[in-house]
């Protein structure tokens, strides 16, 4: 990864129709070039190459309906280990005919299948409707019903003369209408019986035992056979109404029970037929499958280039002999004999008997930027992407953001257990990378976490180093080189004696008594202040003094890189006008609060500590000059503060007023400067109507870039300068005051995490250790796990995030705002690689 970016744009041209199709191609597999629309006025349905991409996505359709057909028997479509290559327009027809007809012979399987499950749905139904019904026939009382019945006919009374009833002497005939319902139905189906039909029918009904395939549906769920008997055809021709509304399965009803014998062998031996006939389709079925698996991945990923390819030729523009094809591209400068040994493999397999040529074209756009990555800055340069596409040569902040975005992250996370813990994740995913990549899991947040392994992996290491330093693990101390402080010397010298330790709760340590310090610990914070009462005191003034140095450090270093940029782009006044200003303005001030920290470190001791004055206390008597009666940190101090204070105040009318008033005499004066320097270039470019600056092949051929980022236009609107100018001014003057106050975050997240993870230890391990019984080695186990379930959670988990977020901000606000401006666009090369899949959003790869 470079800080700067160097791409240039070329004219391509392809000289014999043909071969166009195998230089894409070859282009699409390096995945060198982003191209341009030639053709930004014509409508995609008027494109030369509609008839190729309408057949492209056909055959997606049948690749789509083939994998899910594939996906539905449950069968593994097997990669291949390197992606085949675009077929030749010759192979195209081969591959569409090969696909129609696979599908035309699955559709037909399928439709066979489904028509014969669909008949085997019916038989079964059929079978349980006379196995139930049977039950209906043979009642002989009302109490063995499986359903209710309704009241006897009113017409029923049997003539004793005659021995008939009334019903039948009217010429009415008693039939049965049998079938099966959803059972959440039938409540709603018998009520419309008895009102639709007057009581005129009996409705008998069971529940099947076991759960049916609805035929309509194909949805699984518990049906009800029932029996309906009525008198006449008018009330027969009700309830078959009835029964259609409500989708009921209506099967004929046998009139005696030989016919129902017979039946119901005639079923039996039809299911046991289907059954037969069921298995062998599917073992058909699957073996078509099972073949067609073997191609799907190398179709998928043929199709998917050739649509590319013609996509690509459709924003190309072809001459007026159409036997030339012209493209513009935008092509890195270091992979051009890449390009020219594309073109030429691409013209030998068209057969092309003129070769391909690049040409360099004179333009005025703004090349899009491209910065190399590999999978360990990838994680990085998505950062400083998400805020912005750095301009193009412009200054890249991602090389410096590998180091210190995982170290503002461990200042605020500083632990060296939870470090540790951290960075075994992130190295298990690092070693398991390509097995995990295979996977291709759908889940977003194991794909964040994975995609930001080594991210996670500098975390983890950086938090493992600032837990050291803050000597804190799992909220413990670790004494490593012993302390520096030792309590035998106040027992020595007669300080302490048994009264003073059975007096007193708390007792003091004199750092000024001989034997008591013996000099500062080697690494990190002394482990004695673990014990101490004023532990808390002691390292908010450690952190909050450590958090300034840190921010003005990072905003520093900040405003430095913006003088590469100014450099490169020939802006050398901005050095003096923009960089030393800023740069005087931010040292003077908050540089000088750095250094009186550092002086009162080194200038005061530990016997002296009750004697240093506050810090804070000066740097403000600094700007309201007063403090006349307080000691002075350090001989001549008043007047190197009002000497500081001058520099600073001055430094602010040269940063609102210099660049405005030096563009303005530029652009109304100073012609023998202008001229004496390079500036007549300028203007003779401006009046040329040539204000945009070049930025032809720069690097490859030593063309000197004498034209401004920020030309001058023909129109000067001072007005318009001065405002931008001083909204620059304003915002930077006051955010050094803001964001110097926005590093204090490192101190209170680093002072949150320290206390969360003393409470948890405190609050849980503690409890688990204050049982000094058996039991409390089968207590402590429990314990443990709740403790270590919290610890990831809460403070690895949520912390973490948190942590991220706001070093997130610090680099993206503080840090990248000093001098990147994120205001480019992206280099978007044709790669067949970086091509999405439906099929593998969807799953079905």
């Amino acid at each position: 990864m470079t800080p700067f970016s160097s791409v240039t744009r070329r004219k391509m041209c392809i000289r014999e129709s043909g071969s166009e199709y195998d230089c894409i191609s070859e282009l699409g597999e390096l995945g060198l070039v982003e191209f341009r629309d030639l053709n930004p006025s014509v409508s995609s349905f008027q494109r030369r190459f509609v008839s190729e991409i309408k057949r492209c996505e056909e055959m997606e359709r049948i690749l789509g309906y083939l994998l899910r057909e594939i996906h539905k028997a449950r069968i593994a479509v097997p990669e291949e280990d390197e992606s085949p290559l675009a077929p030749p327009p010759r192979q195209v027809l081969e591959i569409m005919e090969q696909l129609q007809r696979l599908e035309m012979e699955l559709s037909e399987v399928a439709k066979n299948k489904e028509k014969l499950q669909r008949n085997l749905l019916e038989l079964t139904e059929y079978t349980h409707m006379l196995k139930i019904t049977q039950t209906f026939i043979h009642s002989r009382s009302r109490h063995e019903a499986l359903g209710p019945q309704y009241e006897e006919f009113p017409t029923m009374e049997t003539d004793s003369a005659g021995g008939c009833t009334g019903m039948q002497r009217l010429g009415a005939k008693l039939g049965f209408i049998s079938g099966l319902i959803q059972r959440v139905k039938v409540e709603a189906f018998e009520r419309m019986l008895w009102r639709v039909c007057k009581g005129y029918t009996i409705l008998s009904y069971a529940e099947v035992d076991e759960s049916l395939t609805d035929l309509d549906t194909g949805e699984i769920g518990k049906s009800v056979v029932f029996l309906i008997s009525f008198w006449g055809d008018q009330i027969g021709q009700k309830v078959q109404k009835i029964c259609d509304c409500y989708h009921c399965h209506l099967y004929p009803h046998p009139e005696n029970d030989e016919e129902r014998a017979d039946v119901l062998d005639s079923l039996r031996t039809r299911i046991q037929d289907l059954n037969n006939v069921l298995h062998r389709t599917e073992d058909y079925l699957r073996q078509v499958l099972q073949k067609a698996s073997e191609s799907a991945f190398s179709w998928v990923v043929q199709v998917k280039k050739m649509k590319a390819i013609y996509h690509i030729l459709n924003l190309c523009s072809f001459d007026v002999t159409n036997k030339c094809l012209i493209a513009e591209v935008w092509c890195p400068i270091s992979d051009l004999a890449k390009l020219r040994g594309a073109l030429e493999e691409g013209s030998r397999k068209g057969d092309a008997t003129v070769p391909s040529f690049v040409n360099r074209i004179p333009c005025t756009d703004t090349p899009p930027t491209l910065l190399r990555s590999n999978k360990f800055t990838s994680g990085f340069q998505s950062i400083v992407e998400a805020y912005g596409v750095g301009d193009y040569r412009e200054v890249s902040p991602a090389p410096y953001t590998i180091i210190t975005f995982p170290f503002l992250f461990a200042v605020m996370f500083g632990d060296l257990g939870h470090g540790i813990v951290m960075s075994l994740f992130a190295l298990w995913m690092v070693l398991t990378e390509k097995k995990q990549n295979k996977k291709r899991s759908n889940n977003e947040i194991w794909t964040t976490f994975f995609n930001g392994r080594y991210i996670i992996l500098m975390m983890g290491l950086f938090s493992v180093y600032t837990g050291l330093i803050y000597n804190d693990c799992f909220s413990k101390s670790l004494n490593i080189f012993g302390s520096g402080w030792s309590i035998k010397a106040m027992f020595t010298n007669q300080q302490w004696t048994n009264k003073t330790l059975q007096n007193n709760a708390l007792l003091t340590m004199d750092p000024n008594v001989s034997g008591v310090f013996n000099g500062p610990y080697p690494f990190g914070i002394d482990p004695i202040w673990n014990m101490a009462v004023n532990r808390l005191s002691f390292l908010n003034s450690y952190k909050m003094k450590m958090s300034v140095i840190v921010g003005v450090i990072h905003m520093s270093f900040g405003v430095v890189l913006s003088v590469f940029n100014h450099l490169h782009f020939k802006q050398k006044f901005n050095v003096y006008l923009l960089f030393l200003p800023e740069l005087l303005f931010l040292l003077c001030l908050f540089g000088y609060l750095v250094f009186m920290i550092f002086y009162k470190w080194l200038a005061f001791s530990a016997r002296e500590s009750n004697r240093a004055p506050s810090i804070l206390i000066h740097f403000i008597n600094m700007f309201i000059m007063q403090g006349k009666d307080i000691t002075p940190l350090y001989p001549g101090q008043t007047g190197l503060q009002i000497f500081l204070l001058l520099v600073a105040m001055l430094s602010v009318p040269v940063l609102l007023l210099g660049k405005p008033l030096y563009l303005y005499w530029l652009y109304r004066g100073g012609k023998g400067l202008r001229r004496r320097r390079g500036y007549e270039r300028v203007r003779r470019a401006s009046e040329d109507n040539s204000i945009t600056p070049s930025y032809d092949d720069d690097e490859e051929e030593g063309f000197d870039e004498v034209s401004n980022r920020e030309p001058l236009p023909k129109q000067f609107d001072f007005a318009d300068v001065c405002l931008h100018q001083a909204i620059h001014t304003i915002e930077f003057c006051l955010g050094c005051i803001s964001n110097t106050a926005s590093y204090l975050r490192l101190w209170a997240l680093s002072l949150a995490h320290a206390q969360l993870s003393e409470v948890l230890w405190a609050m849980v391990m503690r409890l688990g250790f204050k049982i000094t019984t058996k039991v409390g080695v089968v207590f402590l186990v429990p314990v443990f796990g709740l403790f270590a379930t919290l610890t990831v959670s809460i403070l690895l988990v949520m912390e973490g995030l948190s942590a991220f977020l706001h070093a997130l901000r610090l680099h993206w606000v503080e840090f990248q705002n000093k001098f990147y401006h994120g205001t480019g666009v992206k280099f978007v090369p044709f790669d067949f690689s970086l091509l999405p899949s439906v099929f593998e959003q969807e799953g079905l790869l």
